[in-house]
């Protein structure tokens, strides 16, 4: 009887723990909110949205994000879709590689191969900041009307679901179920639809832990080093898929772009 009433208690202190740890979490990040960081890459990206760059010397004005040229608002909650000029499915960060090639003048090969953080891929991700800020507490909604869209959201699912590495791990792993966690952070399940927006909702986010504004593109393939697979290159088919399922599946879901993360 005392060892039941014992084992009680410390499950009830375990819980009580996990629960003020995860309260604590989102304290902080509301008292961080208030300065966040990303706030200065969104004026960045908004100054070279507007600024007249590159070997043509032209602006992003004219820049197509799914909603005619130059429209902004509401974009980000759409993406990834289908682009007819490209017939590619892209999400905002290799639409914007495509803007400025075609718009600017810039050699699209060389930003894709630009690392994360450095020369025009650091613009890059300012502009993909600001733009994710101007859809703001838009619910998503990602079209599924076109074949290819479709097809990405299977190979998104496809590639959620593998398991692989040394680890034998998949995004499902630590996405799959409710209630899981790594340490002190809370898993968003993104497999349910309407589904946790947590996992696209939140990006771009200013990662307090390195300094740093990741990027979907960055996170996502930061998940590819931590199941100890290659990073996929830049704008690949295998990112935007992912990025296609987790959008579909948070349809509803309020962007809370570009946010705050540990």
């Amino acid at each position: 009887m005392l060892v039941a009433v014992a084992a009680t208690a410390a499950l009830g202190t375990l819980s009580h723990a996990q629960k003020t740890a995860s309260d604590g979490i989102a304290e902080y990040r509301a008292m961080m909110a208030d300065g966040n960081p990303a706030e200065l890459y969104e004026v960045k990206g908004e100054e070279l949205w507007k600024q007249k760059r590159g070997p043509k010397s032209a602006s992003l004005e004219r820049c197509d994000l799914g909603k005619g040229p130059g429209v902004v608002k509401g974009a980000w909650v759409e993406l990834p879709r289908y682009f007819a000029d490209t017939k590619r499915v892209q999400d905002v960060e290799s639409r914007l590689v495509t803007c400025m090639s075609t718009l600017q003048g810039f050699d699209a090969a060389e930003l894709a191969k630009t690392p994360y953080g450095k020369g025009e891929m650091a613009n890059i991700t300012a502009l993909a900041t600001w733009i994710s800020g101007q859809s703001r507490d838009m619910p998503f909604n990602l079209s599924q009307a076109h074949a290819e869209e479709r097809h990405m959201y299977a190979l998104g699912k496809e590639t959620f679901f593998f398991r692989g590495g040394p680890m034998d791990f998949s995004c499902a792993s630590c996405h799959g179920e409710e209630g899981k966690r790594i340490r002190l952070q809370d898993l968003p399940l993104l497999t349910k639809n309407p589904g946790d927006g947590l996992g696209i909702a939140a990006w771009p986010a200013y990662r307090v832990s390195n300094g740093q504004m990741w990027s979907m593109q960055l996170r996502l393939n930061d998940c590819f080093r931590l199941q100890r697979f290659p990073y996929p290159g830049f704008g690949s088919d295998v990112t935007i898929a992912l990025a296609t399922y987790m959008g579909v599946n948070a349809k509803g879901a309020k962007s809370i772009a570009p946010a705050l993360k540990r």
